[in-house]
């Protein structure tokens, strides 16, 4: 199927799987009977299944949620990975006062967490889509299918990474799922990615395509392909011991190998353009997260695109959440233009900003000038410190200020030519999320790397390329440590909603870890928390429809 799944089919009207009863039947979904027929057209269920991680609802929006009691907006399924990844670390804080956003700042959530309850039946739901086509749909397209089950074990892979022992069901069924331990489901995933590559000689009936990078005016942007099952299996085998107790380092970087030497490729070019009587211009990692990045040359680096469109995907969720929720109005975000703040109309909702402790990794001191975003970069010597501090304290000493903490200008809607993006008014945003990148690959292979053998001038080569884009110093076999490789995943991916899986694979999240950040554990100076919190609790609610499941331990029933 070629449709542009960015252009996704309108009025898709799902009346909700029975499989999802098993999960949220406490939420109001509506159920069908298993032997019912639905008039829906595969191409509308496949592209329902992709557009899961763009918004929350039909129409290509966040209204008509597919999941009732829950906030549209609010209940995204990157939204709340975003929320459960990166206000319970080192890097982001909001002082909203949001039910939720609290217990997630200060490590306190429980059984009851509302966000969490959205984050787990926004899975359930999306994983249910899935089960539904490929029982509907499974012999229409091969390459289709493929697809869906990558989507699947993705989603499956989320949910036991964040829930530790899941329901788990493949099936359309009236039964209520059975909890699969987490060592059995990422044992699914692998079989399942292992599948859609061709490496499983009894299941090869549906293979993905070979890797191939495009931008928007490509037919098929968007679709995964080849490379992102590969950094799939890379990102769960670098994780492999967190989730079985056995490592598998070599693995890890087997697959990222793939990817670093398929057809996808580091962006490494930045732009200049001739716009009226400037020129414009923009680093390679800055080009990534722009409101073109669909289309400015930095797609080559898009394994996994969330596709966005300020017309026709006007989720407030993923891009929108990203960009307007960590600005304020007084944000500096465009060089050539004091006045922008980040290139959405009236967007700024003043939430999410840095925490000191991320801020340092780029610039280890207290006393930092008052720059925009766009020139913290030189004087960090690092292009991916975009940080605003003008008006700004590095500290938090209180958390509900939002000037307590420097504003991140990382994502914006601005195009590198400074021509229109598609929402005419400028309130939603085009910019594409990439969920997988390539340079997650460079990353995997060195930290990888070093597990197995010490520091390597290969390592080392793998983290400089990073580097060398963002005109940083390098790294030498002397200098480089696993330590800096943890510091170096997160000047490298900073709000892109991964920091938790990382401390917590360094052993520096949750137990007596003497790893402490501002505002961890609810304590200014930071503290630590038990080691249960290293998952979070299934929702009660889901305890109690279905009787099948046990609750993570410390979480109590």
């Amino acid at each position: 199927m070629n449709k542009f799944i960015k252009y996704l089919a309108p009025a898709v009207v799902l009346v909700m799987s029975w499989a999802l009863q098993a999960c949220v039947n406490d939420l109001h979904v509506e159920p069908i009977d298993p032997s019912q027929k639905t008039d829906i057209e595969a191409y509308q269920l496949f592209n329902k299944c992709y557009s899961a991680f763009a918004t929350s609802g039909n129409n290509g929006s966040d209204d008509n949620c597919d999941i009732d009691d829950i906030d549209g907006g609010t209940s995204s399924l990157f939204r709340q990975m975003w929320n459960s990844n990166e206000l319970t670390t080192d890097e982001a804080i909001c002082g909203w006062g949001d039910e939720g956003i609290g217990p997630f700042c200060y490590n306190t959530y429980d059984a009851s967490h509302p966000m969490l309850k959205g984050y787990y039946y926004r899975l359930c739901a999306s994983i249910a889509f899935c089960n539904l086509y490929l029982k509907d749909f499974y012999d229409a397209d091969a390459t289709m299918s493929a697809e869906v089950r990558f989507l699947r074990a993705f989603e499956y892979y989320l949910l036991s990474d964040a829930f530790n022992n899941i329901p788990f069901s493949t099936a359309i069924s009236a039964d209520k799922p059975d909890q699969k331990s987490r060592a059995e489901v990422m044992a699914f995933v692998e079989s399942e990615l292992k599948a859609i590559i061709g490496e499983s000689p009894e299941d090869n009936t549906t293979i993905l395509n070979d890797p191939a990078p495009k931008t928007s005016n490509d037919a098929g942007y968007g679709r995964v392909d080849k490379a992102a099952a590969w950094m799939l299996l890379s990102r769960l085998y670098l994780n492999w011991e967190v989730y079985t107790g056995t490592a598998r380092w070599q693995d890890a970087k087997t697959y990222a190998e793939k990817v670093i030497n398929s057809a996808y490729k580091l962006h490494t070019e930045g732009s200049s353009k001739e716009v009226g009587d400037e020129t414009w211009e923009f680093t390679a990692y800055q080009m990534l997260f722009m409101g073109d990045n669909d289309r400015n040359g930095s797609s080559v680096e898009a394994v996994f695109p969330i596709l966005q469109d300020g017309k026709r995907t006007t989720a407030w969720g993923v891009a929108q959440y990203l960009i307007a929720s960590t600005a304020d109005g007084n944000l500096h975000g465009l060089r050539y233009d004091p006045e922008q703040v980040n290139g959405l109309s009236g967007q700024a909702w003043g939430g999410n900003r840095a925490r000191p402790d991320l801020v340092k990794r780029f610039i280890n001191s207290n006393d930092i000038p008052e720059l925009a975003c766009y020139d913290m970069p030189m004087l960090a010597n690092d292009d991916r410190a975009l940080f605003d501090s003008k008006g700004r304290a590095l500290d938090i000493p209180e958390v509900g200020i939002f000037t307590n903490g420097f504003a991140v200008g990382k994502f914006n809607n601005f195009t590198t030519d400074g021509s229109k993006t598609n929402d005419e008014g400028g309130t939603f945003s085009d910019m594409d999320v990439y969920i997988m990148r390539v340079a997650e690959a460079y990353l995997n292979y060195a930290e990888a790397e070093v597990r197995l053998h010490g520091v390597t001038q290969d390592a080392v080569d793998k983290v400089n390329a990073l580097r060398t884009r963002a005109h940083a110093k390098k790294f030498n076999t002397s200098t480089l440590t696993l330590d800096e490789i943890l510091n170096e995943w997160s000047r490298e991916f900073y709000f892109e909603g991964r920091r938790r899986v990382d401390l917590i694979r360094f052993g520096k999240f949750g137990g007596n870890t003497g790893y402490n950040w501002t505002w961890k554990g609810g304590v200014k100076a930071g503290t630590n928390f038990d080691s249960y919190r290293n998952v979070f609790a299934i929702p009660s609610d889901d305890l109690i429809a279905n009787k099948k499941l046990e609750q993570n331990p410390g979480y109590g029933r």
